[in-house]
C-alpha cells in the first residue's frame, strides 16, 4: 500500500468485539486501522492499492469493515472506511444476513447495517447511512450523507440524491426520483407514548418526483408520475400526473401541461405508450 499519513491506534484489545479473522499478507498488517473483516476467504492484492481482491473479483478496501453474514455479488467494489453488516443494537453479528448484488459500489464511509438485501448495481455516494431490514431494488442509487432508516422499501432504478432522510416504513416505488435536502417524516405526533405504533411514512408511488427541499408528511402517497415542486411541504395525497408546488403543496397543472423551456422537445414527461 502507498505510505499514509499517521493516524492514531486503533485498540485491538481482545475485550472488543472483532467481527471475523482477517487473513492478508504480512506486509500490510502493521498499516491497518481498523479490523478489516472479508469472510473467512483468502485475500490477494486487488487492482488499486490497497484494495483486496475476494473471490469473483469483488474489491474491498483494507480500512473497510464486513462483519459477518455479508454477501457481496461479482464485481462489487467497497470504498475507503465502509462498514457493512452492522448488527443493531440486541443483534448478534451475523444473524441478520445482508446481501448486495452484482456490481455494486459502495463508496467512502458508507455504513450499511445487517438485515438489509440489495439488489444489483447499487450505488451509494460518500457518507450514507442505510438501517437495517431494507428492501433495495436494482439500480438504485443513494446519494452523499443520505439517511435511509429501517423497514423502507426502494423499488428498482430509483434515485435519491444527496443530504436526503427517509424515514421507517417509508415506500418508494419503481423509477421514483428523490432530490437533494428532501425530508420524509412518519410520525403525526411525536413523542407520543404510543407513537411508535402508529410510524407510516409516505408512499411515493412509481415514475413520481420530488424536488430539492420538500417536506413529506406521514402517512400520505404521492401518485404515479406525479411532480413535487422543489421545496414544498407536502400535507396531503398528491394525485397521480398532479404537479404540485407551496407551503403547503396545491394543485397546479398535470404534468402532460408541462413543456419544455429551451426547445428541446414537446414535453418533458412521457409514458410509456403515451
Amino acid at each position: 500500500c502507498v505510505a499514509k499519513p499517521r493516524m492514531p491506534q486503533f485498540n485491538c484489545s481482545p475485550t472488543l468485539h472483532r467481527p471475523l479473522h482477517l487473513t492478508c499478507h504480512a506486509s500490510i498488517l502493521p498499516q491497518l486501522t481498523r479490523h478489516q473483516v472479508v469472510g473467512n476467504d483468502e485475500i490477494a492484492p486487488g487492482q488499486g492499492a490497497c484494495y483486496h481482491q475476494r473471490a469473483m473479483g469483488v474489491q474491498v478496501h483494507e480500512t473497510a469493515v464486513v462483519y459477518p453474514g455479508v454477501e457481496l455479488g461479482e464485481g462489487t467494489i467497497v470504498g475507503e472506511y465502509a462498514v457493512l453488516g452492522v448488527p443493531p443494537r440486541g443483534v448478534d453479528a451475523g444473524a441478520l444476513p445482508t446481501v448486495i448484488g452484482p456490481d455494486s459500489v459502495i463508496r467512502s464511509h458508507t455504513v450499511i447495517y445487517a438485515g438489509n438485501r440489495v439488489g444489483a448495481a447499487f450505488h451509494t455516494g460518500h457518507g450514507v447511512l442505510i438501517r437495517e431490514l431494507n428492501t433495495i431494488g436494482n439500480e438504485v442509487s443513494i446519494g452523499s450523507h443520505t439517511v435511509v432508516e429501517h423497514h423502507v422499501l426502494v423499488g428498482d432504478r430509483v434515485r435519491v440524491h444527496s443530504n436526503a432522510f427517509i424515514a421507517e416504513y417509508s415506500v418508494l416505488e419503481e423509477g421514483c426520483w428523490v432530490g437533494p435536502c428532501v425530508v420524509f417524516t412518519n410520525t403525526l405526533h411525536p413523542l407520543c407514548p404510543r407513537a411508535k405504533e402508529c410510524m407510516r411514512g409516505p408512499r411515493v408511488r412509481r415514475f413520481a418526483k420530488i424536488g430539492a427541499g420538500c417536506v413529506l408528511l406521514p402517512d400520505l402517497e404521492v401518485g404515479e408520475w406525479a411532480l413535487v415542486g422543489a421545496g414544498s411541504v407536502v400535507t396531503a395525497d398528491v394525485p397521480p400526473r398532479a404537479v404540485v408546488a407551496g407551503n403547503p403543496a396545491v394543485l397546479l397543472k398535470e404534468i402532460a401541461q408541462l413543456s419544455c423551456p429551451y426547445g428541446l422537445m414537446d414535453r418533458p414527461y412521457k409514458e410509456p405508450g403515451g
